[in-house]
């Protein structure tokens, strides 16, 4: 469905940052912005801020064993989250949507190009094999340029159509923390994440 990797391709050409416009005050933040540290799970580059009835699911490549994405659930709806390195002027998500968009119709689905709460996002209708059946199903995929990081979120399930669903997940993104480091990666490899240190042991997911 969000076609899961350890990079996002796109075009080396520079474009704009793209965001909502109080993404540095609202969210989703950086560790620089954070400022007084709220209780979080730590998944190394990313910190997510717990919520009641929520479930968080790890997305791990059974080849290497290495976490590439971050699923979180919530009453019918979730949002797959995977940040990656970016350059520190520019950003990625404008020369990312193309390929998303074109991904999708070869594959058999339906693309467009709408506005949205983070900016523009792509809402699509991507197939699904059940079995020997096959439907659709609305995804909405979402896009954040940070201070040398991208966020891509893959919004699914309720909040892929109904706004109050919607705006659960949409207040859940903007709790995110993104944590880039400073060890040096190529712009669009995937930054690394990690099970919890803790006690607490989230649902692993083969990808």
């Amino acid at each position: 469905m969000s076609d899961i990797g350890t990079s996002v391709e796109g075009s080396d050409e520079e474009y704009p940052k793209s965001g909502p416009v109080d993404r540095a005050i609202n969210g989703p933040l950086d560790e620089s912005e954070a400022g007084a540290i709220r209780p979080s799970i730590d998944l190394g580059s990313l910190r997510i801020e717990p919520k009641r009835g929520m479930q968080l699911r790890l997305e791990i490549d059974k080849s290497n064993d290495r976490v590439i994405a971050v699923t979180l659930e919530h009453d019918g709806s979730s949002v797959q989250l995977q940040p990656f390195a970016a350059p520190r002027s520019s950003g990625l998500w404008h020369g990312i949507r193309a390929q998303i968009m074109d991904q999708i119709r070869k594959q058999g689905g339906t693309a467009s190009e709408v506005e949205g709460p983070f900016g523009p996002e792509v809402a699509a209708q991507v197939p699904v094999q059940s079995g020997s059946s096959f439907s659709t199903r609305r995804v909405r995929f979402v896009g954040i340029d940070g201070p040398r990081w991208f966020l891509r979120a893959v919004i699914s399930g309720e909040a892929a159509t109904h706004p109050e669903a919607a705006e659960v997940i949409h207040t859940m993104m903007r709790r995110v923390v993104v944590v880039r480091g400073n060890t040096p990666l190529p712009p669009r490899d995937l930054l690394p994440l990690q099970v919890p240190p803790t006690g607490e042991s989230p649902d692993k997911g083969e990808a």
